[in-house]
């Protein structure tokens, strides 16, 4: 039996950096909810930068893990 390490290896550089890259997303997610609970308690705070920032990396985060999702389930292709 013969390993392709190099692809082994490649395979786990992009795992390990797509699974950084959703944490991170979801991490500034939670300080954009963070941001809008601030705002909130401010008087003449502007909820909307925050309520952006976390919708946004929300949906992004939902979308990569559909989109991972659709590749490994077979029905989807």
């Amino acid at each position: 039996m013969h390993l392709d390490w190099t692809a082994l290896g490649q395979v786990a550089a992009v795992s390990v950096g797509a699974t950084v890259a959703v944490v991170v997303l979801f991490a500034f997610g939670v300080l954009g909810l963070a941001r809008l609970e601030g705002a909130r308690e401010q008087p003449g705070g502007t909820p909307a930068l925050g309520l952006t920032q976390a919708a946004l990396c929300f949906l992004t985060c939902a979308a990569v893990v559909a989109y991972g999702i659709s590749l490994i389930v077979p029905q989807f292709h």
